[in-house]
């Protein structure tokens, strides 16, 4: 199965943007789904459903991170070098979902930041098709970016 169809899925089954995206890299970053989950909890819907940085954009990022990121946080090279990446990464993202920001790519459905999230039916899925879209380009960018660099 490809990795975009498993963070689909992760969604689908309840997890949040961020999570679906960040645990299907995990036989790359080599957190387990509960780690993953729990490092990935505070980013879905834009930062808690703050509808901020679009969750599965963040959860791209955070995989990124994990994967290829810098440590020697003095290495000035390392972090420009790394952040150039992450960039390139996030506007492609926008450039075929409209944007990265979660409200604006919600519209109507994006404008209530209450922290309580919708029921998972079958009505929320349904008006979560840009959701599921975003999950999957995500995916798709990073994948895309390890393949072309030679990480997997």
């Amino acid at each position: 199965m490809k990795r975009s169809e498993t963070a689909v899925n992760l969604f689908l089954k309840g997890a949040n943007c961020s999570q679906a995206v960040f645990a299907s890299f995990g036989d790359i970053t080599g957190f387990d789904g509960k780690t993953s989950f729990r490092l990935a909890s505070s980013f879905g819907g834009g930062i808690s459903r703050l509808r901020e940085t679009c969750g599965a954009c963040l959860g791209m990022c955070l995989a990124a991170g994990a994967i290829f990121g810098y440590d020697d946080i003095n290495d000035r090279k390392a972090k420009t070098d790394h952040y150039a990446t992450i960039q390139s990464l996030v506007k492609k993202f926008a450039e075929i979902n409209g944007s990265y920001t979660c409200r604006e790519i919600l519209g109507a459905e994006g404008k209530s930041t209450t922290p309580v999230p919708g029921e998972r039916t079958s009505e929320y899925y349904s008006k979560r098709v840009c959701c599921v879209d975003c999950i999957r380009t995500a995916t798709e960018i990073l994948d895309e970016y390890l393949k072309q660099n030679g990480i997997i």
